[in-house]
């Protein structure tokens, strides 16, 4: 099982050099995990691409369909997370001495912690040095 964050969920959408790996790799998951968190930014970010004129109306829409269609596909699995996340989050941040981590990474490492989840899947260098520094397993398909 394994906890997709946006920046690699957006490879299932944008044709971006990484794409094919991403999709190899899910391809030989057993579950791929999307918390509310990683949805919400992936569709802030197809959003914005739509408003800086990245594509058409039309096309955000049939990207955001794609992104409802995967509920119902395997190997994902949506999860909402509990309020105590941002308690997680703040207990993660508080032991971190003088690590850095940016306050979107720091919730994910508490989704995948309040989740129960070791291993995380991006393409954000930053998160996976967190996630790394965190004790968590990162895979980074290229």
């Amino acid at each position: 099982m394994i906890y997709l964050d946006s920046s690699s969920l957006l490879k299932l959408f944008w044709d971006e050099s990484e794409s094919s790996a991403v999709i190899a790799a899910i391809a030989d998951e057993d579950a791929v995990v999307i918390s509310i968190l990683t949805e919400m930014e992936t569709l802030v970010q197809l959003k914005a691409a739509y408003l800086g004129g990245e594509y058409s109306l039309p096309k955000l829409r049939r990207l955001e369909a794609q992104l409802a269609v995967l509920r119902n596909q395997s190997p994902y699995e949506f999860r909402n997370l509990p309020s105590a996340v941002f308690q997680t989050a703040l207990r993660q941040h508080r032991n971190s001495g003088e690590k850095h981590c940016r306050s979107l990474d720091r919730l994910h490492l508490a989704a995948m912690e309040e989740l129960d989840l070791s291993r995380l899947m991006t393409h954000d260098a930053r998160q996976a040095k967190a996630a790394i520094e965190a004790g968590f397993h990162v895979v980074r398909p290229s």
